[in-house]
């Protein structure tokens, strides 16, 4: 066992035996001593040293995790080395490419006549690419121009492509000056907004998007993190409502049946935890928080939402996530030492 690998391990266990008695976690595996997070009916369990790998294939900001019909899954790591490492559900490596993008960002998975690719998004190039599963970049777009938002490619900083049902797509542009772009089925721009509009319907680092196709509105989700809200629009961009999170700095919008998940970097420092100390949101049909993984249970006054915290040292800074096909979540984390993914199991009622 290479040494990254068993300080890792050491100090994953070290802390589930610490956070026993230290509020890590709302209980515990009796059979595992593994930490379980949530509240009700959507709990799950961390798999310690899951997708652990060695300095052959290593990462430096896990941002987003994908998984493909045939099961396979996907991470997105900055690390130019491999800025993308395929793993089977056991956490084994099965393959590994990219070489070419150091900010990579946002992934994004699109099917095209029963053919799967990926959108990425790179905000040190300030471009993004669709690719095929194998890393062949397919095709590439530079920032808007004629969105007339722009003085240079440099103020462009992608963070995430949104697919849309016609076969267009959003692009925001979280760390750039937060303006959603949409573009057509062929790729063409057409329109934005956000960025610094008015009455609400601004954006503040526009990081993650989402189409709701379980909606007959089909309204696009974005995160706009920095104000700890979600808000929802119209596909020609105006803004219907805001879903507020207080001070969780949410990152992307997950489906899960007709719930949602919704990982945050980070929020109010609570007993046990940090800044750094994140957590994931899970939300109900009616969009109000339900259960949150490693952070208490969330408290609703007047039908306003309480402040969010961590109240564990689980995650640093949960970046992206997937939800499986068998309900797992595994969490890619951002600025965490460059730490693999987090899996956690679905606790069955």
């Amino acid at each position: 066992m290479n040494t990254d690998r068993r300080e890792f391990l050491v100090s994953l266990s070290a802390a589930l035996v610490a956070g026993v008695g230290s509020g890590f976690g709302q209980s515990q595996d009796p059979a595992t001593g593994a930490a379980i997070v949530g509240q009700g009916k959507y709990q799950w369990k961390v798999v310690p040293g899951w997708g652990v790998l060695d300095k052959d294939t290593p990462v430096k900001d896990c941002h987003a995790m994908i998984q493909v019909k045939d099961d396979r899954i996907f991470l997105l790591t900055n690390e130019t080395k491999n800025n993308v490492i395929i793993y089977d559900r056991a956490g084994k490596l099965l393959g590994k490419w990219g070489t070419e993008f150091p900010g990579a960002h946002g992934f994004t998975l699109l099917e095209e006549k029963g053919k799967e690719f990926f959108f990425i998004t790179d905000h040190d190039r300030h471009q993004f690419f669709k690719t095929t599963l194998d890393g062949k970049i397919l095709e590439t777009w530079d920032y808007p121009k004629e969105s007339g938002k722009y003085a240079n490619a440099g103020e462009f900083k992608p963070t995430h492509v949104a697919l849309a049902p016609d076969g267009g797509f959003f692009v925001v542009d979280g760390y750039g000056k937060s303006w959603c772009h949409r573009y057509d089925k062929k790729g063409k721009w057409e329109k934005c907004f956000g960025g610094d509009e008015g009455d609400g319907a601004n954006l503040v680092c526009a990081h993650g998007a989402w189409v709701d196709t379980r909606d007959p509105k089909k309204l696009l989700w974005i995160t706009s993190r920095s104000e700890s809200k979600l808000k929802r629009y119209t596909q020609d961009g105006k803004l219907v409502d805001i879903i507020e999170l207080t001070g969780s700095q949410p990152n992307f919008i997950v489906p899960f049946g007709d719930h949602t998940l919704i990982p945050c970097l980070r929020g109010n420092v609570a007993k046990n935890g940090t800044m750094d100390n994140g957590f994931l949101c899970v939300l109900d049909p009616d969009r109000k928080v339900i259960s949150n993984l490693a952070a208490p249970a969330p408290q609703y006054a007047e039908g306003k939402l309480g402040a969010l915290a961590a109240d564990t040292k689980l995650f640093t800074y949960p970046h992206g996530m997937l939800i499986d096909d068998q309900q797992s979540i595994y969490v890619a984390q951002w600025n965490s030492g460059r730490t693999y993914p987090i899996k956690l199991e679905r606790v069955k009622a």
